[in-house]
This record gives C-alpha cells, structure tokens and sequence, in this order.
C-alpha cells in the first residue's frame, strides 16, 4: 500500500469540559482546534499551513491539487510520513476532502459535531432540542 493511500476513516480529538477551555476562549481558535487532534505543537502548525493553503487556493479558484503533495510537503518542511499521516487525520476529523482530486475545505466535521450534541442533548439528557 502507499502512504498516500493509507486509511483515513476516523481522527481522535480532546474535547474539554471546563468553559474557560472552550476552542472560541482562545486567542487562536484554529491553534487550540490542531491541538486537539495532533499531540505535537510543531505538527498542528504545520495542519493549519496546510489548511491556510487549502483555504487560498480555493478561494483563488486555483484548487491545490492531491499532486501536488511533494511541492506542499517540501512548503511544510515534512517527510512523506509525516505529511500523509497529518493529512489523513484532518480527512478523518471531516475538516478537508478529496474531490476530482482536489483538496476542499470541508463541513463533515461541523455536522459530526452539531450531531453528537444534538443526540445527548435530546437522548441522553432528555431535553428539547429547542433549548440546545
């Protein structure tokens, strides 16, 4: 198997339960977010390049192309590994995709998340979801 063809299914995240540690307390909510997934510093820096980089280029309408990953990897200062398995845990979390390939900025995250919440809000707690 490549690494570029590694599995990329599911992405481990902390989640923290005190306010003060909520993602949009922080003074860099993109920071807090890459920590939570990577447990290096220097790795989620190099995550929110790559996402900036994705970002740009979709904005440009110039989409970063999936081969274009040696150009990007040298950019991010990477070896292979490193860079493909960074890649795939921001696959797994739904926070970019693959498309006619192409990297895209994704929402699958956002949806994972609203979802959960709303199934304890409403299934565990009990609670309305109008009160969510």
């Amino acid at each position: 198997m490549k690494v570029g063809d590694a599995p990329k299914t599911a992405t481990s995240i902390i989640v923290r339960s005190a306010s003060n540690a909520r993602i949009s307390q922080s003074r860099n909510p993109m920071l807090e977010l890459m920590r939570r997934i990577f447990r290096k510093e220097e790795v989620a820096m190099k995550a929110i390049k790559f996402i900036n980089i994705i970002e740009e280029r979709q904005k440009s309408g110039n989409p970063l192309k999936v081969d274009e990953w040696e150009k990007v990897m040298n950019e991010l200062e990477m070896v292979r590994s490193s860079f493909y398995s960074m890649r795939n845990k921001l696959l797994g979390a739904g926070l970019i995709s693959i498309k006619n390939g192409e990297y895209k900025l994704s929402g699958v995250f956002s949806k994972d998340l609203v979802d959960m919440a709303r199934w304890w809000w409403s299934a565990v707690l009990g609670y309305d979801l109008e009160t969510l």
